[in-house]
């Protein structure tokens, strides 16, 4: 079996660019036992990739260079020499910027193509949904009649946060860049308020929009937004840590004064709570996760919007786009049938 995949050809200097990864034909061993040969049908493109094309010191091992790009991928099972998968049974796995891949059958999960579309296991029933949901109620524990903003408010963590944090009472707040994403904020996810970043006026709308402050702001964007969060978060307010999106490309530190003092003078000041976390630190919750999203989704409760991009070859066009905001919604390649 051939496979067609992308490589990370060289490590990128800010944006990453096309001549940063090759395209090639590599012929697959035979799945060993207990693996099995997969075909992707749709690839995951997340903002975590970005670090991943970087050899800085992270949370995770860099991708090789010369390496397949990694992600999570919904594929159907081609063979299998375990007994737990069948041929034509799909599943969850982690096979990366590639058409086919061999993977551990215990690496896998199984999905049921009935219970919901397959693009919501990469989505808001997969890792971001987890993210939103892990993050905002266990770091960030919305109290009824709070205030919680979050900023990428319409990518799959974002627009979950809001909506879990309506679930719970509290009042959301979302942060988008343009007025199409801000209007789908208020009209597809409920939100209690929106605001466009890019308005020149966007420190005077995001005091107007929440009035008693800052109770929850779940970081998915960092720099510029979070300037204008820092004034308003009030007494004991928690923040969560999940993205820095707008320093993902940056070379060297910002210019400007340091800030840090006085971030760590508001932390210490209105006894604030500041936890970065990865989404793996609450695998345990798995098991709640999973139910509570799917019934909250069968009651109207929880919406999702996609970006599905058709075709592997414009997977680096896409995941640029990523990273200067012009998908809305969850982004996905479709990689086949």
């Amino acid at each position: 079996m051939k496979s067609t995949r992308i490589v990370l050809a060289s490590r990128p200097i800010g944006m990453p660019q096309q001549e940063n990864f090759r395209t090639e034909t590599v012929e697959l061993e035979p799945p060993k036992p207990g693996e099995a040969l997969l075909q992707t049908l749709y690839l995951s493109l997340d903002p975590y990739m970005r670090g991943r094309m970087s050899d800085a010191p992270s949370y995770a091992a860099p991708v090789e260079v010369d390496g397949t790009m990694c992600g999570a991928t919904v594929s159907r099972v081609l063979e299998s020499t375990d007994p737990a998968l069948s041929p034509g049974d799909i599943v969850l796995g982690y096979g990366g910027w590639q058409t086919h891949s061999v993977e551990s059958v215990r690496a896998l999960r199984k999905l049921d193509p009935n219970a919901a579309p397959l693009t919501t296991a990469l989505g808001v029933l997969g890792m971001p949904g987890m993210t939103a949901y892990t993050g905002l109620l266990t770091i960030g524990r919305p109290q009824p009649g709070e205030t919680v903003v979050v900023a990428a408010a319409t990518g799959p963590v974002g627009a979950t946060v809001g909506q879990l944090a309506k679930i719970k009472g509290a009042r959301a707040v979302g942060i988008a860049g343009g007025p199409q994403k801000v209007a789908l904020l208020r009209e597809r996810f409920g939100f209690d308020a929106a605001i466009d970043h890019r308005a020149p006026d966007f420190a005077e709308q995001l005091a107007a929009a929440t009035p008693d402050g800052i109770d929850v702001y779940f970081e998915n964007v960092g720099g510029a937004v979070f300037d204008a969060v820092l004034p308003r978060l009030n007494q004991f307010a928690r923040i969560p840590v999940c993205g820095l999106i707008a320093n993902y490309n940056d070379t060297d530190l910002p210019p400007g004064p340091d800030r840090l003092p006085l971030f760590m003078s508001n932390i210490l000041r209105k006894s604030m709570t500041v936890r970065g976390f990865i989404v793996s630190d609450f695998w345990d919750q798995a098991g709640e996760f999973y139910p509570a999203a799917a019934q909250w989704i069968a009651e109207g409760k929880l919406v999702y919007l996609e970006d599905v991009v058709d075709g592997l070859d414009h997977t680096v066009e896409a995941f640029q786009g990523l990273l200067t905001g012009k998908n809305l919604g969850k982004l996905v390649i479709k990689v086949a049938d």
